[in-house]
Order: C-alpha cells, then structure tokens, then sequence
C-alpha cells in the first residue's frame, strides 16, 4: 500500500504521508515542476533499474532548458533512486523523479533557480489498482484536433508537468470520442505522439518514428529503435505525414509503462492481425532485454544491490 512506502525528499527518507507541499507552492500553481518515471524490474539477478543513466541525462537536459537547478549531481540523484529503492520493498514497478519549486510565489518567476527533489516508488499491482494495458488485444486510437505543443512556444524536449496539460486534452478528447487514446498532429500537421506516448508505424517491414524536435525525446522510443537495429528491423526517423496511419501494416504506442503497445484501430480502420509481426518480435525482445536474457543492446539494466 502506498502508505507503506519510502519517499526520498531533500536527501532525506520520510513516510509516504509525510512527503508533502503547500498548495500555494510556485510549481502548484505554474506547473513548474520536471519529472522523470523509470522502470523497476524483478530479474534473476535481483531487482534493476531500467536506462537509469538516460533518465539522468534526460533530467539534467530538462533542468538546462528551463534555467533550473536541480539539487545534485548526476552520480549523486542515481545513487538517490537506487536507495530509494533498497529502501522500499517493491521487487517489480514504476520509480518517479519530481523536482519543483516548494516556495510560496505569486510572481510567475520562481524565487530561487534550486529546485526541491523527490523520489517515489510505486507498485502499480497493489498501489494504483493495477494498469489496464490490452497488450494482446491492442487499442484504439484517434487523430486528435489538438495539435502537440509548437517547439517555438516551449521547449518540448522538456519533461515539464505544464506541458501535459497538451496530452491531457487529447486524451480527454478521446475518451469523450469513445476511443483508448489519441494521436496528435504537430503545428504543421505531421504525426506527433501520443497523450504521454510515443507513436511508432510498421510499413513495408521498416519501424518508423517521427523525427525528433517536435516530440519529447522519449527514451522508450529510443529503445524500440535501438532494439529493432539489433534485430535486424530496418528504422526510419523523420517527418511522417497522418496519411501513414491509414496506410501502416501495424501502429504501436510507447511509453515507460507499456514499452510496446499495439494500436488496433485507428478512427475508422480497424488493423487485421494485432499486435503485428514486427511489434510481436520487438515486444519479445523488449521481454528478454529486462529479464536480463538478452544484451546485444548494450547495459540497459541498472542493479539495485541491497
């Protein structure tokens, strides 16, 4: 249960209850807050960190592009993560980085460029009630009116809380349009991403992603990529057109939580065999990368140690 869990603020180890800020804080009221949400995963060789070492860089990056300070080095906040972890008994889950401004500020500036840092550890299985992801069955999806945050108003390479007020309104979109999720277009009208996911198209055999620039550098993505290299699985990163999504043999989402989830339908077409041949093989060796069977990508597994 999520009282029982061990929460790292400030280099210190407090109680669930206990990890709190006021509700006049500047990153309550401005959504000026950077995350980061890691993978936890029960392996032979004991429990292990997911791409901890990207999720660092992709952190700092986010504090840079933002003029913030983040409270640490790099080695120091991973070592912060993986004792946060030893410290919780969560073997299999999700880890999540928040780093805010807890002053109290009515000025849209924060008072200070430090930020506050926290770290949480979460069993979705006995915390969040479970996560319904229809791996097998696949989702619907549809092509949003919303188009994804402009790169000339925010940067989007940020993992900002306020930016995902975007996603928010596509999938609410989309739940009111009777569809799982939504796709969303940028401002010139190419495939996007998702609400919190990245979108990838199968055609012809190729794994293809939008180009990066106008979506989040997602590190799930990143490894799907990488992954189909190693198997041999042609790529493609660049500008695709909303066309494809009617044209693909297969459509995917992405995330830290669902490294591979087919999309089953998009608006009106309906995708015969889902999930599709190259998603069944990626979804496999993404299965065998975090049980620890396969390293022909290189150390993506970080331990925990006790």
């Amino acid at each position: 249960m999520l009282e029982d869990r061990i929460v790292y603020v400030n280099g210190e180890f407090v109680a669930w209850n206990d990890a709190k800020v006021h509700l006049m804080s500047h990153s309550m009221g401005r959504g000026s807050a950077i995350f980061e949400v890691l993978s936890l995963h029960d392996t032979p060789q004991g429990r292990a960190v997911f791409r901890l070492d990207e999720h660092m860089d992709r952190l700092f990056r986010s504090a840079e592009l933002l003029d913030m300070e983040l409270p640490g080095t790099k080695p120091s906040i991973h070592e912060a993560v993986l004792e946060t972890v030893r410290r919780n008994v969560v073997r299999q889950g999700f880890i999540k980085i928040i780093c805010f401004y807890s002053q109290i500020a009515f000025e849209i500036l924060p008072p200070q460029k430090k930020l506050d840092l926290s770290i949480f550890v979460v069993d979705p299985k006995e915390d969040l009630g479970g996560l319904k992801l229809h791996l097998e069955r696949g989702v619907s999806a549809c092509i949003s009116k919303w188009r994804k945050l402009d790169p000339q108003t925010v940067p989007v390479e940020a993992k900002a809380a306020a930016n995902y007020l975007n996603g928010m309104m596509a999938r609410g979109e989309a739940k009111k349009r009777g569809f799982d999720n939504a796709i969303m277009l940028d401002t010139q009208g190419f495939i996007a991403e998702g609400g919190t996911e990245s979108v990838l198209l199968v055609k012809g055999g190729v794994l293809m992603a939008p180009g990066l620039g106008t979506v989040l550098g997602s590190i799930s993505r990143k490894s799907l990529l990488q992954a189909a290299q190693a198997a041999g699985i042609p790529t493609f990163e660049g500008r695709m057109r909303p066309e494809l999504l009617l044209e693909a043999e297969e459509i995917l989402y992405s995330s830290t939580t669902m490294k591979a989830l087919p999309i089953r339908q998009i608006e009106n077409r309906i995708l015969e065999k889902v999930p599709g041949p190259v998603t069944q093989k990626l979804m496999g060796l993404i299965n065998d990368i975090i049980a620890g069977k396969d390293d022909r990508v290189g150390a993506w597994l970080f331990p925990v140690g006790h």
